[in-house]
């Protein structure tokens, strides 16, 4: 594999960290999702458990380790954003019934820091943690700093079929987008206006998050 930040041995170790938070994995899992060497991801595994970071479960297959979960909290308590958000998200869950998701951008991409899922059977998943790309889905678009008159940008089946999502923008004080704030779900709830059904809302809600903040 590249390395996508000049330290490789350190890229393929957060490889196959991700690869196990896919779910539980044997070696040979591991080796299947990594495309690595089973010696290399053999050495990374043993390292990463050694340091917390992976544990073994009782039949001997990788899983993430309890010591991601102290760190975790730790970069949740130094990034107050989260938690002065939660609330208005889980209000916004709450009144639209549909998956809630807030993202920051990081780099050339973004990254979900809260996901709320919806009741419904069908729904969509984004999983907290997980990296998306800036170009397609309404958050990325609101991150990268598409205009809007109506303060919110929708997507239909943009990024993934099926799927359709409003984002609208969470605001420092200085004018600058700090993270986005969506509502996603099948487009045969969500329609394909969801900006008409739910931007209102979400744009709401993102403007709760931003007056919290300041």
């Amino acid at each position: 594999m590249e390395s996508v930040s000049g330290v490789g041995v350190l890229d393929k170790a957060v490889v196959v960290v991700q690869a196990v938070a896919e779910s539980h994995a044997s070696l040979a899992d591991l080796q299947a999702r990594t495309g690595l060497p089973r010696a290399t991801v053999h050495r990374l595994a043993a390292a990463l458990e050694h340091h917390g970071l992976l544990r073994r479960d009782e039949v001997g297959r990788y899983e993430l380790g309890l010591g991601l979960v102290s760190l975790g909290q730790a970069a949740s308590e130094r990034y107050p954003l989260i938690e002065l958000a939660r609330p208005a998200l889980e209000r916004l869950g709450a009144t639209t019934g549909e998956s809630v998701q807030m993202f920051v951008r990081e780099g050339a991409q973004r990254r979900c820091v809260v996901s709320l899922e919806s009741p419904h059977g069908l729904r969509w998943i984004v999983p907290q943690g997980s990296l998306l790309p800036l170009d397609v889905g309404s958050a990325g678009r609101v991150l990268s700093g598409e205009p809007s008159k109506l303060g919110w940008v929708q997507s239909i089946g943009e990024r993934e079929a099926g799927v359709a999502s409003v984002s609208a923008p969470v605001v420092a004080a200085d004018g600058s987008t700090l993270a986005a704030v969506s509502v996603s779900g099948p487009i045969e709830r969500l329609t394909r206006q969801p900006g008409k059904r739910f931007g209102g809302a979400v744009f709401a809600a993102a403007d709760a998050v931003s007056a919290a903040l300041r």
